[in-house]
């Protein structure tokens, strides 16, 4: 299912609008996304904010290239958030084929399999790209403007929001999954990453 409207398309208004709708999408992981975005865009102003200004002058380079990197990530953020309504109607979509006989059932429970690993997929990614984005959040909290801390600050808030958003939603996809091994490498995965944070994870 195609949504009608890009999360990078909508206005802040109709976004919200579409949230608080009856349709499920936009939706958890869709909001995840967003938010993950909105952290990375508060990382790219702390960036604008220091580049061009003369005693930032030796770290302009490293926050040119952070820079560059937020502009891309925010961008892959929303295309995830797109997607994510996109496999959320592959999954109504099988959910609603014919289990009449043993085959149809069959061919139901297969694609509904499929369509759940492919839904856990993408806040998968939406996870590990919010994480790879934590490290440089630390490094301009050392190097960045420190008139715009604050937003550092409230930046890394964000991106963790979006993560641990996008953790619960693969945790409810795994749930309908079969396939232990798949479930146990994701999970296995995202554990690694928050005991790199400490404890209260």
């Amino acid at each position: 299912m195609k949504p009608d409207s890009t999360l990078g398309s909508d206005t802040i208004s109709t976004y919200l609008d579409r949230l608080a709708s009856a349709d499920p999408t936009p939706g958890g992981g869709a909001a995840a996304a967003v938010t993950a975005a909105q952290g990375v865009a508060l990382l790219s102003m702390v960036c604008n904010l220091t580049i061009g200004k003369k005693k930032f002058a030796d770290v302009e380079d490293e926050v040119r290239s952070i820079l560059e990197t937020c502009e891309t990530a925010r961008r892959q953020l929303l295309v995830l958030g797109d997607r994510d309504m996109e496999v959320f109607g592959m999954i109504m979509e099988v959910y609603r084929m014919p289990k009449t006989t043993p085959e149809e059932t069959e061919a139901r429970r297969a694609a509904i399999q499929a369509a759940l690993r492919a839904s856990s997929e993408v806040p998968f990614e939406l996870f590990n790209r919010s994480t790879v984005m934590l490290p440089l959040v630390d490094r301009l909290e050392q190097i960045g403007n420190p008139s715009v801390l604050s937003d550092v600050i409230v930046g890394r808030h964000l991106l963790i929001a979006g993560m641990l958003s996008a953790k619960a939603n693969v945790e409810v996809n795994l749930d309908g999954i079969d396939d232990a091994e798949f479930c146990e490498e994701k999970r296995k995965v995202m554990m690694a990453v928050l005991d790199t944070f400490g404890e209260g994870w």
